[in-house]
C-alpha cells in the first residue's frame, strides 16, 4: 500500500527547486494483517503516518489535492473495506473524545444504543449495563462526562466511555487512534489491558496506534 500527497514547499525550497509543490510519501510499501483475538499496536513518533494509516484502513481518507492511494484493504481476505462494510463490521475510536459533556456515562452509551440498535429497549439497557461493568465504569455511570474546562471524569474514564459508545454495536474490529495519549502510565496501562481483554476474551480484532 502507498499513499502520497502534494504539499506546498517553503520559500527556500521553491528557490532551490523552482517548484511550488512537491510529492510527499505518507505511507510507503505497507502491508500486513490483524487477526481476531489479538491486539495489534502500530507504534511511531509524531508525523510518522500512524493516523493516516488508520484512516486508510477505515476508508476515511479523502483523495483531494492530488493525493494518490494504491493498494487494497479487505476483511477476511475477501470483503473490500468501504464506508458501508466498515460500519457493519467495525468501529473507530478517535484520539479526541467526541462526547456530550452534560451526558452521564450511562446516558452516552444509552444514546448510542438507541441510534444504532433495533432490538427491544430493555435488551439494549441490559447490554449497556453489561458494557459499563466490563469497562469498570459502574462507579461513575451516573456522573457527567465533563469537558476540558469542566473536568469530572478522569482521562482514562473518558477514554473507556468512548470505547463503550462504540462497543454497543458489538463490532468485530475496533480501531483506536492513540488511545493512551494524554494519560499517565497507570491509566495508559489500564487502557491497554482493556484492549487486550477485549481481544482475548471477546475475540475482537483490535488495531491501535501508540505514540
Amino acid at each position: 500500500m502507498k499513499f502520497e500527497v502534494e504539499v506546498k514547499q517553503t520559500e527556500e525550497e521553491v528557490a532551490a527547486t523552482g517548484q511550488q509543490f512537491r510529492r510527499q510519501m505518507i505511507v510507503k510499501d505497507c502491508s500486513g494483517y490483524a487477526a481476531p483475538g489479538i491486539a495489534t499496536y502500530i507504534m511511531g513518533s509524531s508525523g510518522a503516518g500512524k493516523t493516516s494509516l488508520l484512516n486508510i484502513l477505515s476508508d476515511r481518507v479523502a483523495l483531494i489535492n492530488k493525493a494518490k492511494l494504491s493498494g487494497q484493504v479487505v476483511f477476511n481476505d475477501s470483503v473490500p473495506i468501504n464506508q458501508d462494510t466498515y460500519a457493519r463490521y467495525a468501529a473507530y475510536v478517535m484520539q479526541d473524545d467526541i462526547l456530550f459533556s452534560h451526558f452521564t456515562c450511562l446516558e452516552a452509551l444509552t444514546f448510542s444504543a438507541r441510534l444504532r440498535l433495533t432490538n427491544p429497549v430493555d435488551e439494549q439497557d441490559k447490554m449497556v449495563e453489561s458494557i459499563i461493568k466490563e469497562l469498570g465504569l459502574f462507579h461513575v455511570k451516573d456522573s457527567q462526562i465533563g469537558s476540558v474546562n469542566r473536568k469530572i471524569l478522569s482521562g482514562g474514564e473518558r477514554k473507556r466511555t468512548s470505547v463503550g459508545v462504540e462497543l454497543v454495536s458489538d463490532p468485530s474490529l475496533i480501531m483506536l487512534d492513540e488511545p493512551t495519549s494524554g494519560l499517565d502510565s497507570f491509566k495508559a496501562r489500564s487502557i491497554c489491558k482493556l484492549l487486550n481483554d477485549l481481544a482475548r476474551k471477546k475475540g475482537k480484532t483490535i488495531v491501535a496506534t501508540i505514540h
